[in-house]
């Protein structure tokens, strides 16, 4: 395999991206609205009660299974302090990995599918490159932007997170801690490795790119149970846990690549298009 032939798919998909709004638009439009418009307003509710409000309710089977470290720093707190707290720190952590999935969906939904409808796949195809340049050239473009958005969301959200914590911890800075440090340059990586695999074996496979997407979205599926297990406080993303889904995605990830290198043949998507 010839790491140039990866890039050169790599940077061809890139030039197309960059000029489709169709596919910029929710790239760029989904962490904004998770990683600012929507902690803003729930943060600011907290913030602008003050100590008047008793907030933690619906917190406490969270709280109840939070790190042992975590639940002796909330011990001393106000209420005003532990909502903000929780709500920074816990609730929204599972939407930062649902930004990586969503926006690598988008673009590896069209890495073939789109080719098809732009009449463009013939011509790819015969391009003197071997599948597994290909197959990994169309998993790195939809990889490299969907990290480079979530990367962007996490630094805005740390920035709101910082601006009303400092106020009300009395200078100090809830973000970033070592369990989002794991999250966004452990987790999300590696989630987002395997979405994009499957979607690429997917677009490959069916004849439009809102079809693979359609089918692609089922992946967000275990992400939001982890959304409502977190809310709900049955699982908590402490550090082990974290370190294990990082385990648990990295073979998943072998797994997709592996399969996806050994199922990707291009006569057979020639053949489909016949």
């Amino acid at each position: 395999m010839k790491i140039e032939n990866v890039v050169l798919v790599f940077m061809k998909d890139w030039r197309e991206i960059r000029r489709n709004w169709q596919i910029i638009l929710p790239v760029v439009t989904v962490p904004i609205v998770f990683s600012v418009f929507l902690p803003l307003v729930t943060l600011l509710i907290p913030y602008l009660a003050g100590t008047s409000m008793s907030a933690t309710r619906g917190f406490e089977n969270l709280i109840e299974n939070l790190p042992s470290q975590a639940q002796l720093e909330i011990a001393g707190m106000t209420e005003q302090q532990r909502t903000i707290y929780m709500i920074a720190l816990y609730f929204f952590a599972p939407f930062f990995l649902i930004i990586p999935l969503m926006a690598s969906s988008v673009l590896a939904s069209d890495s073939f599918a789109g080719e098809k409808e732009r009449k463009t796949i013939e011509a790819l195809l015969a391009t003197p490159i071997s599948d597994t340049e290909l197959f990994l050239g169309k998993t790195m473009v939809s990889f490299v932007p969907a990290m480079a958005v979530t990367i962007l969301a996490f630094t805005l959200y740390s920035v709101i997170v910082n601006a009303i914590s400092f106020s009300v911890f009395d200078g100090k800075m809830l973000l970033p801690n070592l369990v989002w440090i794991l999250l966004i340059f452990g987790v999300a990586p590696t989630i987002a490795l395997a979405g994009i695999g499957l979607t690429v074996i997917i677009s490959a496979r069916v004849k439009g790119a809102r079809e693979a997407q359609q089918i692609s979205a089922l992946l967000l599926i275990p992400i939001f149970v982890l959304l409502f297990g977190q809310a709900s406080g049955a699982v908590v993303l402490g550090p082990l846990v974290v370190v294990a889904l990082i385990g648990l995605f990295v073979l998943i990830d072998a797994l997709v690549i592996y399969l996806g290198v050994r199922l990707f043949h291009r006569e057979e998507i020639l053949s489909r298009l016949a």
